[in-house]
């Protein structure tokens, strides 16, 4: 990993020696926005299964257009921060994401899923940029002893969105949901009551967006760029030599897919007749649980990994979370449903640990290596698709056993797959 020292001077840094809090409290800003979003799509998946009568695969779309950014956009992100730095990646992002909340605007009037869909992926374009820029910024931001700990503080930020967006958009978006009659499609009238419940939060995030832009745009923040540091130690030419590397975006992917997806269909499996029998709002204030815990465990994982070792916490974390699936799996009512959201818990540190156990010792081939990390975001895209074409083939509560064999996948990469060769 990049080593950037406070000490150095670096080319184009505006002043070495300052203080990196401001830095630290922008990118805890930058990942609360990015969390607030991208939990809103838990929302916005049964919303839009009532309002256009989708299956469980059609409405995972919505996640499927929103990760697919990542793949496309990881390696052009990687190219602005180049050419630029990340300060400026981070503002272009907030710019393109306050668009795609305004073209919700145009999706509703005209009635139109395929538009939501674009408004979406135009969104996941600009927290794809947030993301290449801020996750690395973090990294170097510090001594890298102490990278998985501040990663996860900062990421905690994005958990405590994650708990808040769940009750947000239950309140505004589920709570005023016309739910059709079985077999009985909405009319024109309940259709236009429905999708005007998504356009006020959305114009309202537009803006948000907007002027963090503008805040972010005057602060003085570190400028670093990849080959502003002179002793950055070498690595070999192909990026792929690095096993770690290779192992660490399936890890990733993985991990994204299982997080992603879970959150995604638990509205609809807290409903089922088999778990709690609720209606998709009842549903949506439990779903700020699976997120909340999440946000606990980042900040206790924030001390736990400067004491611990990260890889081993990774492993037992995944552990468990295998466990708790398959209890969910087996197990009806009340328990299941609990299960279930503990997974969340125990998600808290994985993204920063694997992220950070990955990019190790990559030297100068730190922010390729960090470009196609990003790109394995990708996961959260094609898993959760996965799971709801199993749903509709094999019912929903059975369609588990994927993120459970994500995490089995992650627990091997915290036991062996990490180490670097």
């Amino acid at each position: 990993m990049a080593n950037f020292s406070t000490t150095s001077q670096p080319m184009g840094s505006e002043n070495s020696q300052q203080s990196y809090a401001p830095a630290l409290i922008s990118l805890m800003i930058l990942f609360f926005m990015m969390g607030f979003i991208t939990c809103l799509n838990d929302n916005l998946t049964p919303f839009f299964k009532n309002a256009f009568a989708l299956d469980y695969a059609a409405a995972a779309r919505i996640q499927f257009f929103f990760f697919s950014a990542y793949l496309l956009l990881s390696v052009p992100a990687g190219r602005i921060i180049h050419y630029t730095s990340y300060k400026t990646c981070m503002i272009i992002g907030f710019a393109v994401a306050s668009v795609g909340c305004l073209l919700f605007l145009p999706a509703a009037q005209s009635h139109s899923y395929p538009l939501f869909l674009f408004a979406i992926f135009i969104l996941a374009c600009g927290i794809t940029l947030l993301q290449v820029a801020a996750n690395p910024y973090i990294s170097i931001l510090g001594k890298p002893e102490t990278a998985s700990s501040r990663l996860t503080l900062t990421q905690a930020f994005n958990s405590l969105a994650t708990f808040i967006a769940p009750l947000f958009g239950t309140e505004i978006i589920l709570s005023k949901m016309i739910k059709p009659v079985e077999g009985v499609p909405l009319t024109t009238e309940q259709l236009e009551m429905n999708l005007q419940a998504v356009q006020t939060p959305y114009i309202g995030l537009a803006i948000a967006l907007m002027s963090i832009a503008g805040i972010v745009a005057v602060l003085k923040l570190p400028i670093i760029k990849p080959q502003d540091n002179p002793n950055q130690q070498q690595a070999p030419k192909s990026l792929f030599a690095h096993s770690h590397l290779v192992f660490g975006i399936v890890a990733i992917f993985c991990y994204v897919g299982a997080e992603v997806t879970i959150g995604n269909f638990l509205i609809n499996y807290i409903g089922e007749p088999y778990i709690m029998d609720l209606s998709e709002y009842q549903a949506g204030n439990y779903l700020a649980y699976y997120w909340g815990g999440a946000m606990i465990g980042r900040f206790a994982g924030a001390l736990a990994l400067k004491e611990l070792a990260p890889h081993k916490v990774l492993a037992f974390n995944a552990l468990v979370a295998v466990v708790l699936i398959i209890i969910s799996i087996l197990v009806a009512g009340e328990l299941g449903m609990w299960t279930m959201l503990a997974v969340g818990l125990f998600n808290s540190i994985m993204f920063p640990t694997i992220f950070t156990l990955a990019i190790k010792n990559l030297g100068s081939l730190t922010n390729r290596g960090t470009e196609f990390l990003s790109m394995a975001i990708f996961g959260g895209a094609v898993v959760p698709l996965v799971q709801g074409l199993l749903a509709d083939a094999v019912g929903l509560q059975y369609a588990f056993l994927l993120p459970a064999a994500c995490y089995v996948y992650i627990a091997w990469f915290g036991w062996k797959g990490y180490e670097a060769k």
